[in-house]
Protein backbone atom coordinates (compact mmCIF):
# COMPACT_ATOMS: atom_id res chain seq x y z
CA UNK A 1 0.00 0.00 0.00
CA UNK A 2 1.62 3.62 -1.03
CA UNK A 3 1.47 6.58 1.14
CA UNK A 4 -1.46 8.23 -1.33
CA UNK A 5 -3.56 5.15 -0.71
CA UNK A 6 -3.13 5.34 3.19
CA UNK A 7 -3.39 8.64 3.69
CA UNK A 8 -5.26 10.82 0.53
CA UNK A 9 -7.31 7.56 -1.38
CA UNK A 10 -9.92 7.34 1.63
CA UNK A 11 -10.83 11.01 0.84
CA UNK A 12 -10.20 11.62 -2.29
CA UNK A 13 -12.84 8.55 -3.24
CA UNK A 14 -15.64 8.43 -0.77
CA UNK A 15 -17.97 11.67 -0.50
CA UNK A 16 -18.80 9.93 3.09
CA UNK A 17 -15.10 10.61 4.35
CA UNK A 18 -14.61 13.78 2.99
CA UNK A 19 -17.67 14.61 5.09
CA UNK A 20 -16.69 13.16 8.33
CA UNK A 21 -13.42 15.20 7.80
CA UNK A 22 -14.82 18.23 7.54
CA UNK A 23 -17.83 17.57 10.67
CA UNK A 24 -14.02 16.67 12.88
CA UNK A 25 -12.66 19.50 11.07
CA UNK A 26 -15.44 21.72 12.60
CA UNK A 27 -16.17 19.57 16.15
CA UNK A 28 -12.32 20.37 16.82
CA UNK A 29 -12.64 23.80 16.07
CA UNK A 30 -15.72 24.46 18.49
CA UNK A 31 -14.78 21.83 21.34
CA UNK A 32 -11.56 22.85 22.09
CA UNK A 33 -11.55 26.48 23.55
CA UNK A 34 -14.52 24.99 25.24
CA UNK A 35 -12.91 22.04 26.67
CA UNK A 36 -9.40 24.19 27.58
CA UNK A 37 -12.08 26.56 29.58
CA UNK A 38 -13.71 23.25 31.48
CA UNK A 39 -10.45 22.21 32.73
CA UNK A 40 -9.25 25.73 33.42
CA UNK A 41 -12.08 26.57 35.53
CA UNK A 42 -12.22 23.05 37.56
CA UNK A 43 -15.42 22.04 35.40
CA UNK A 44 -14.23 18.99 33.74
CA UNK A 45 -17.01 16.96 35.26
CA UNK A 46 -19.81 19.33 34.00
CA UNK A 47 -18.65 18.35 30.26
CA UNK A 48 -18.99 14.42 31.07
CA UNK A 49 -22.26 14.89 33.03
CA UNK A 50 -23.72 17.12 29.96
CA UNK A 51 -22.84 14.71 27.41
CA UNK A 52 -24.64 11.98 29.33
CA UNK A 53 -27.47 14.62 30.04
CA UNK A 54 -28.59 15.28 26.37
CA UNK A 55 -29.54 11.35 25.99
CA UNK A 56 -32.86 11.46 27.51
CA UNK A 57 -34.38 14.96 25.22
CA UNK A 58 -32.64 12.41 22.16
CA UNK A 59 -34.41 9.58 23.27
CA UNK A 60 -37.88 11.36 23.60
CA UNK A 61 -37.31 13.12 20.20
CA UNK A 62 -36.11 9.79 18.63
CA UNK A 63 -39.57 8.26 20.23
CA UNK A 64 -41.34 11.49 17.98
CA UNK A 65 -39.41 11.92 14.91
CA UNK A 66 -37.33 8.77 14.57
CA UNK A 67 -33.57 9.61 13.61
CA UNK A 68 -34.73 13.45 12.25
CA UNK A 69 -31.84 15.72 12.78
CA UNK A 70 -34.60 18.41 14.53
CA UNK A 71 -36.18 16.12 17.05
CA UNK A 72 -32.69 14.47 17.99
CA UNK A 73 -30.45 18.02 18.28
CA UNK A 74 -33.72 19.90 19.54
CA UNK A 75 -34.44 17.06 22.66
CA UNK A 76 -30.88 17.08 23.48
CA UNK A 77 -30.21 20.82 23.61
CA UNK A 78 -33.80 20.82 26.12
CA UNK A 79 -32.34 17.89 28.16
CA UNK A 80 -28.59 19.55 28.52
CA UNK A 81 -30.31 23.14 29.53
CA UNK A 82 -32.81 21.58 31.89
CA UNK A 83 -30.03 19.17 33.55
CA UNK A 84 -27.32 22.30 33.38
CA UNK A 85 -30.64 24.54 35.02
CA UNK A 86 -31.30 22.06 37.82
CA UNK A 87 -27.73 21.27 39.09
CA UNK A 88 -27.04 25.03 39.07
CA UNK A 89 -30.23 25.66 41.26
CA UNK A 90 -29.34 23.16 43.26
CA UNK A 91 -26.29 23.82 44.70
CA UNK A 92 -27.18 27.20 44.97
CA UNK A 93 -30.10 26.40 47.58
CA UNK A 94 -28.16 23.19 49.08
CA UNK A 95 -24.90 22.48 50.72
CA UNK A 96 -24.26 20.51 47.96
CA UNK A 97 -21.00 21.43 45.51
CA UNK A 98 -22.24 21.94 41.70
CA UNK A 99 -20.10 19.19 40.65
CA UNK A 100 -21.87 16.60 43.05
CA UNK A 101 -25.35 17.64 41.95
CA UNK A 102 -24.37 17.20 37.93
CA UNK A 103 -23.10 14.02 38.97
CA UNK A 104 -26.65 13.33 40.63
CA UNK A 105 -28.32 14.70 37.52
CA UNK A 106 -26.35 13.24 34.47
CA UNK A 107 -26.79 9.55 36.03
CA UNK A 108 -30.35 10.04 36.20
CA UNK A 109 -30.85 11.23 33.18
CA UNK A 110 -28.43 8.59 31.60
CA UNK A 111 -30.70 5.90 33.20
CA UNK A 112 -33.55 7.40 31.82
CA UNK A 113 -32.26 8.02 27.91
CA UNK A 114 -31.67 4.34 28.26
CA UNK A 115 -34.76 3.29 29.43
CA UNK A 116 -36.42 5.27 27.23
CA UNK A 117 -34.90 4.45 24.10
CA UNK A 118 -35.00 0.33 25.61
CA UNK A 119 -38.77 1.10 25.61
CA UNK A 120 -39.57 2.36 22.75
CA UNK A 121 -36.67 1.60 20.81
CA UNK A 122 -34.00 -2.05 19.87
CA UNK A 123 -30.69 -2.36 20.88
CA UNK A 124 -29.52 -1.16 17.46
CA UNK A 125 -31.24 2.18 18.14
CA UNK A 126 -29.30 2.52 21.79
CA UNK A 127 -26.16 1.74 20.09
CA UNK A 128 -26.63 3.97 17.62
CA UNK A 129 -27.10 6.95 20.34
CA UNK A 130 -25.03 5.76 22.59
CA UNK A 131 -22.23 5.53 19.88
CA UNK A 132 -22.82 7.40 17.07
CA UNK A 133 -20.75 7.32 13.78
CA UNK A 134 -19.42 10.09 12.34
CA UNK A 135 -19.37 8.23 8.64
CA UNK A 136 -22.94 8.60 8.34
CA UNK A 137 -22.89 12.30 8.68
CA UNK A 138 -25.07 13.65 6.24
CA UNK A 139 -25.24 17.11 5.02
CA UNK A 140 -27.68 18.81 7.58
CA UNK A 141 -25.74 17.25 10.00
CA UNK A 142 -22.65 18.88 8.88
CA UNK A 143 -24.56 22.25 8.65
CA UNK A 144 -25.60 21.93 12.15
CA UNK A 145 -22.04 21.36 13.18
CA UNK A 146 -20.48 24.05 11.35
CA UNK A 147 -22.83 26.24 12.36
CA UNK A 148 -22.44 25.59 16.32
CA UNK A 149 -18.80 25.91 15.94
CA UNK A 150 -18.73 29.13 14.29
CA UNK A 151 -21.25 30.34 16.83
CA UNK A 152 -18.75 29.11 19.62
CA UNK A 153 -16.25 31.10 17.98
CA UNK A 154 -17.83 33.87 17.48
CA UNK A 155 -19.22 34.25 20.95
CA UNK A 156 -15.70 33.81 22.36
CA UNK A 157 -14.09 36.15 20.40
CA UNK A 158 -16.91 39.14 21.38
CA UNK A 159 -16.33 37.49 25.09
CA UNK A 160 -12.80 36.39 25.55
CA UNK A 161 -11.93 38.89 28.44
CA UNK A 162 -14.78 38.54 30.43
CA UNK A 163 -15.37 34.65 30.35
CA UNK A 164 -11.15 34.77 31.34
CA UNK A 165 -11.21 37.36 34.10
CA UNK A 166 -15.09 35.44 35.69
CA UNK A 167 -13.03 31.87 35.43
CA UNK A 168 -9.88 33.33 37.25
CA UNK A 169 -11.33 35.99 39.68
CA UNK A 170 -14.84 36.00 39.42
CA UNK A 171 -15.22 38.52 42.57
CA UNK A 172 -13.75 41.07 40.72
CA UNK A 173 -15.86 41.27 37.92
CA UNK A 174 -18.30 41.93 40.95
CA UNK A 175 -16.27 44.90 42.12
CA UNK A 176 -15.86 46.24 38.99
CA UNK A 177 -19.65 46.60 38.95
CA UNK A 178 -20.36 43.41 36.15
CA UNK A 179 -22.31 39.98 36.62
CA UNK A 180 -20.07 37.26 35.73
CA UNK A 181 -23.42 35.11 35.65
CA UNK A 182 -24.02 36.05 31.81
CA UNK A 183 -20.58 34.86 31.25
CA UNK A 184 -21.34 31.38 33.18
CA UNK A 185 -24.81 31.54 31.56
CA UNK A 186 -23.31 31.26 28.10
CA UNK A 187 -20.30 28.95 28.32
CA UNK A 188 -22.51 26.45 30.04
CA UNK A 189 -25.33 27.21 26.85
CA UNK A 190 -22.42 27.21 24.32
CA UNK A 191 -21.35 23.21 25.83
CA UNK A 192 -24.12 21.98 25.51
CA UNK A 193 -24.81 23.00 22.28
CA UNK A 194 -21.19 21.45 21.04
CA UNK A 195 -22.00 18.38 22.75
CA UNK A 196 -25.08 18.13 21.05
CA UNK A 197 -22.79 18.75 17.45
CA UNK A 198 -20.42 16.15 18.89
CA UNK A 199 -23.41 13.35 19.56
CA UNK A 200 -24.37 13.50 16.42
CA UNK A 201 -21.49 12.62 14.94
CA UNK A 202 -19.93 10.41 17.82
CA UNK A 203 -22.95 9.55 20.07
CA UNK A 204 -23.44 10.35 23.97
CA UNK A 205 -21.13 8.40 25.52
CA UNK A 206 -18.30 9.38 22.95
CA UNK A 207 -18.72 12.99 22.31
CA UNK A 208 -16.97 13.98 25.36
CA UNK A 209 -13.94 12.81 24.42
CA UNK A 210 -13.25 14.75 21.44
CA UNK A 211 -13.89 18.07 24.01
CA UNK A 212 -12.25 17.16 27.12
CA UNK A 213 -8.72 14.34 25.92
CA UNK A 214 -7.18 17.18 23.46
CA UNK A 215 -8.13 19.91 25.95
CA UNK A 216 -6.32 17.75 29.24
CA UNK A 217 -3.06 17.22 26.86
CA UNK A 218 -2.37 20.27 25.79
CA UNK A 219 -2.50 21.94 29.22
CA UNK A 220 0.65 19.27 29.46
CA UNK A 221 2.55 20.53 26.22
CA UNK A 222 1.53 24.62 26.69
CA UNK A 223 1.59 27.27 29.56
CA UNK A 224 -0.61 29.90 27.99
CA UNK A 225 -4.17 29.64 27.52
CA UNK A 226 -4.19 30.50 23.46
CA UNK A 227 -1.42 27.96 23.06
CA UNK A 228 -3.48 25.49 25.13
CA UNK A 229 -6.34 26.21 22.58
CA UNK A 230 -4.36 26.17 19.68
CA UNK A 231 -2.57 22.80 21.00
CA UNK A 232 -6.20 21.08 21.91
CA UNK A 233 -7.47 22.00 18.55
CA UNK A 234 -3.69 20.40 16.73
CA UNK A 235 -5.06 17.42 18.79
CA UNK A 236 -8.44 16.67 18.27
CA UNK A 237 -7.47 17.29 14.46
CA UNK A 238 -5.12 15.01 14.71
CA UNK A 239 -6.78 12.06 16.20
CA UNK A 240 -9.86 12.69 14.51
CA UNK A 241 -7.55 12.29 11.14
CA UNK A 242 -6.10 9.25 12.35
CA UNK A 243 -9.12 7.48 13.73
CA UNK A 244 -11.16 7.98 10.21
CA UNK A 245 -8.23 6.26 8.82
CA UNK A 246 -7.68 3.34 10.95
CA UNK A 247 -11.16 3.19 11.36
CA UNK A 248 -11.48 2.67 7.81
CA UNK A 249 -8.11 0.60 6.80
CA UNK A 250 -9.48 -1.78 9.97
CA UNK A 251 -12.97 -1.22 9.57
CA UNK A 252 -12.84 -0.16 13.19
CA UNK A 253 -15.68 2.00 14.89
CA UNK A 254 -14.99 5.53 13.62
CA UNK A 255 -16.59 7.11 17.03
CA UNK A 256 -14.28 5.46 19.69
CA UNK A 257 -11.01 5.05 17.50
CA UNK A 258 -11.47 8.93 17.72
CA UNK A 259 -11.60 9.33 21.01
CA UNK A 260 -8.89 5.71 21.70
CA UNK A 261 -6.42 7.98 19.17
CA UNK A 262 -6.85 11.07 21.74
CA UNK A 263 -6.46 9.06 23.96
CA UNK A 264 -3.48 7.70 23.27
CA UNK A 265 -1.99 11.30 22.45
CA UNK A 266 -3.05 12.16 26.68
CA UNK A 267 -1.36 8.88 27.79
CA UNK A 268 1.71 9.90 25.45
CA UNK A 269 2.07 12.87 26.56
CA UNK A 270 1.82 12.44 30.79
CA UNK A 271 5.30 11.02 29.94
CA UNK A 272 6.73 13.22 28.09
CA UNK A 273 5.33 16.45 27.80
CA UNK A 274 6.85 19.54 29.37
CA UNK A 275 4.60 19.72 32.26
CA UNK A 276 4.44 16.04 32.26
CA UNK A 277 6.05 13.56 34.01
CA UNK A 278 9.92 13.72 32.35
CA UNK A 279 9.21 17.63 32.14
CA UNK A 280 8.74 17.28 35.88
CA UNK A 281 11.87 14.89 36.26
CA UNK A 282 14.14 17.06 34.24
CA UNK A 283 13.00 20.10 36.49
CA UNK A 284 13.65 18.73 39.79
CA UNK A 285 16.88 16.80 38.55
CA UNK A 286 17.89 21.08 37.07
CA UNK A 287 16.97 22.06 40.72
CA UNK A 288 19.37 19.81 42.51
CA UNK A 289 22.51 20.29 39.99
Amino acid sequence: MTLYEFLISPFSDFAFMRRALAACIALSAGCAPIGVLLIMRRMSLMGDALSHAVLPGAAVGFIFGGFALPWLAGGGIAAGLLVALLAGLASRFTDLSEDANFAGFYLVALALGVLLVSQWGNSVDLIHLLFGSVLAVDDLSMLMVSGIASLTLLWLAFNYRGLVLECADPFYLQSCGKRGSRYHLGFVALTVLNLVAGFQAMGTLMAVGLMMLPAATSRLWAGTLPGMILAAWGCGLLSALSGLMLSYHLGLPSGPAIVLFAGLCYLLSLLFAPHGWHGRWRARRHRKN
